[in-house]
């Protein structure tokens, strides 16, 4: 639209939140659709937390609060980031936000100018990209398959580097397809970005507790590049608080200031409730969380062996986060009970509207022969949207 500026009309809509918004209207109609587009744990809020917010709203917490975060959550972030991650942040590296993408979208900001180039490594959450874009950078993808458990060579990432790189996005465990690196794959990464040393790196870590196997190395330990890696967590996955919407960062201080100066004049400090509330999250020990990792693992299994079942999904097994990410390649060019199948796209909206099971495109992800499954649901909903699909391709 003419009237609208350029920034806006060069924005994508989230995919993810347009395939949940298409889930609510069929569902309004009568349609008894299962919905497995969104990353959003089905487990409530652990009750120690709700106890801490309930506490913080009897306490008076109710006034507007530091733009980059209660100097006690910003404390307590610290200790977790030394607990969990053997990364030392003092609080003044420390800035809380409204969600972990807001973290993210004030770390671009900060940095990126005009003509700047992004590094994406394949698959990669879809606002990686838009809010790229929003920053007037240019954004390049470096592609993986399903047979590099989707992860990228230190040769991909040395051949993708041009003098315009400015900026790189990790993320491990990763959304869209659980993969996640290992200390040695990370460490072989570092090397080629030691040589670059304009370039900064964004960790985002969201996901490091929904961790199936060894531990979950932060790109932050690598001495050489701490001082320009910013890592980004928030409490959303791994404590099923999405809606609360708490995210932070840790990183240098200058660009620490930098943000909080940008989210200053955008929506300032975080909510307050929240706040106080994720104290006691990140000082609790992680084994408070260990029942959801392990059902989410379980879940992981069971709908693997499912989709094992059906011919023609081509699946790995992710050691993380609560996704998978099957190649569908095989379905493109047929027609299906009418539907020509041409790509991913084409094959997430036959099942939605013929299994009635809705599910993510690659394409949103920057990865075009795939869908993204989530199994944050209940093993019964997993199982019949299972059989759904198996039903509607035999």
């Amino acid at each position: 639209m003419k009237l609208l500026s350029d920034r806006i009309n060069s924005l994508p809509v989230s995919q993810t939140l347009e395939m949940a918004a298409k889930t609510r209207e069929l569902k309004a109609q009568g349609k008894d659709i299962i919905g497995l587009s969104l990353g959003e744990p089905d487990f409530n809020t652990p009750d120690f937390i709700k106890e801490a917010a309930i506490q913080a709203i009897n306490d008076n917490y109710n006034s507007y609060t530091p733009v980059d975060g209660y100097q006690e959550l910003k404390e307590a972030i610290c200790r977790k980031f030394k607990r969990d991650n053997q990364l030392n942040y003092s609080p003044n590296q420390i800035v809380v936000s409204t969600g972990a993408k807001q973290s993210i979208a004030n770390v671009a900001m900060v940095l990126l100018n005009p003509g700047d180039e992004v590094l994406l490594p394949a698959p990669y959450w879809v606002s990686y990209s838009a809010i790229a874009t929003l920053a007037e950078a240019t954004y390049k993808e470096i592609p993986s398959s399903i047979e590099t458990d989707f992860k990228i060579t230190p040769e991909q990432l040395e051949a993708a580097i041009t003098p315009k790189t400015k900026l790189i996005f990790f993320n491990s465990p990763n959304n869209p397809s659980g993969a996640k690196y290992s200390k040695e794959e990370y460490e072989a990464l570092a090397k080629v970005l030691e040589k670059h040393p304009d370039i900064f790196i964004l960790s985002d870590e969201i996901y490091e507790h929904i961790n199936y196997e060894g531990e979950n190395y932060s790109f932050a330990r690598i001495a050489s590049l701490y001082d320009r890696t910013i890592t980004v967590n928030g409490v959303a996955k791994a404590f099923a608080m999405t809606g609360w919407r708490i995210g932070y960062i840790g990183a240098p201080e200058w660009i620490a200031k930098a943000c909080t100066k940008m989210q200053g004049q955008i929506t300032s400090g975080a909510n307050c409730i929240a706040q106080r509330a994720t104290i006691a999250a990140l000082d609790a020990p992680i084994s408070k969380i260990q029942y959801m990792v392990d059902e989410f693992k379980s879940r992981r299994d069971i709908v693997i062996n499912l989709l094992n079942e059906i011919d023609g999904f081509k699946t790995n097994t992710p050691n993380g986060a609560f996704y998978l990410f099957p190649d569908v390649s095989s379905f493109f060019g047929k027609t299906i009970k009418e539907n020509k199948i041409n790509n991913a796209s084409d094959f997430a909206l036959f099942l939605l509207k013929e299994a009635h099971v809705a599910t993510v495109t690659g394409d949103a992800f920057g990865a075009p022969n795939c869908i993204r499954i989530s199994y944050a649901a209940s093993e019964a909903q997993l199982r019949e949207a299972l059989a759904r699909i198996k039903k509607v391709l035999s």
